[in-house]
């Protein structure tokens, strides 16, 4: 009763409607960083390769987007709206898929640590990054009605 008493009362909770905003910014901020690190990279070696990488990049993104993280997302909003009307803060996100996230830093970081060309590895982070940052729009997309239809609803 004691432990149900306390996590109850500290229990982080916002309406399920913030949680599609809130993942919705945590994926678009993920993916304007990663794009970060590409540009950075690409511009640092200005060439017609580099372009040529990242217009790559970019096109890979959209079928990262289309074949992976639209699925992912629209699946995470499926379960967000599925919540009563308030849930934890760190329910935006399944908790499978920290595990997943943990392993992505991990390859980005070992990524980034390599020895393999920044121009090639921007190619990959313009990819994830774009698949991301896509994906965050399903997001906002799915917020503002859910939010009108809060209010009609109080």
């Amino acid at each position: 009763m004691l432990e149900e008493n306390f996590l109850t009362k500290y229990n982080p909770a916002v309406s399920k409607y913030w949680l599609l905003m809130l993942a919705g910014l945590m994926w678009s901020g993920v993916g304007i960083l990663l794009w970060g690190y590409a540009v950075t990279w690409l511009a640092a070696a200005p060439s017609l390769g580099s372009l040529l990488l990242g217009i790559a990049g970019l096109a890979i993104a959209w079928v990262v987007y289309k074949v992976g993280f639209s699925k992912i997302a629209q699946k995470n909003i499926n379960r967000i709206l599925r919540y009563a009307d308030k849930a934890c803060v760190f329910s935006f996100q399944a908790w499978s898929g920290y595990i997943i996230i943990s392993v992505m830093m991990t390859g980005g970081i070992l990524l980034k640590s390599s020895s393999i060309p920044k121009p090639y590895l921007a190619s990959v982070y313009t990819a994830i990054g774009g698949g991301l940052f896509f994906s965050s729009f399903l997001y906002y997309a799915r917020f503002a009605p859910a939010a009108r239809e809060k209010s009609t609803m109080d």
